[in-house]
């Protein structure tokens, strides 16, 4: 936890146009994984981030996934999906 305050202390005075993250929250628990995302999203709004991970509550607060599946034994395959956030109300005025 120390390092990455640290580095978001670091990118919050000195931003950088981008910032790759690998496994760096691995090791926390859901409430500091929130924490963790929370600040992710103040970075993004001026630095394009990659974050290289497992854990489901980054995964999940992300905008756009990508990962390598293996549908067939040998045979890699990539796979990207955008996620869009809809307000509560929105799916009962849709037609």
């Amino acid at each position: 936890m120390v390092a990455l305050a640290l580095i978001f202390a670091m990118l919050r005075v000195h931003p950088s146009p981008f910032c790759v993250f690998d496994e760096v929250d691995a090791a926390l628990d859901d409430v500091n994984t929130g924490k963790f995302t929370t600040l992710l999203r103040e970075l993004a709004e001026r630095t394009q981030v990659i974050v290289i991970t497992h854990n489901k509550g980054t995964m999940e607060a992300s905008d756009v996934l990508y990962g390598v599946t293996m549908e067939e034994p040998g045979v890699s395959k990539l796979v990207s999906m955008r996620l869009v956030e809809r307000a509560i109300g929105a799916e009962a005025r849709s037609p």
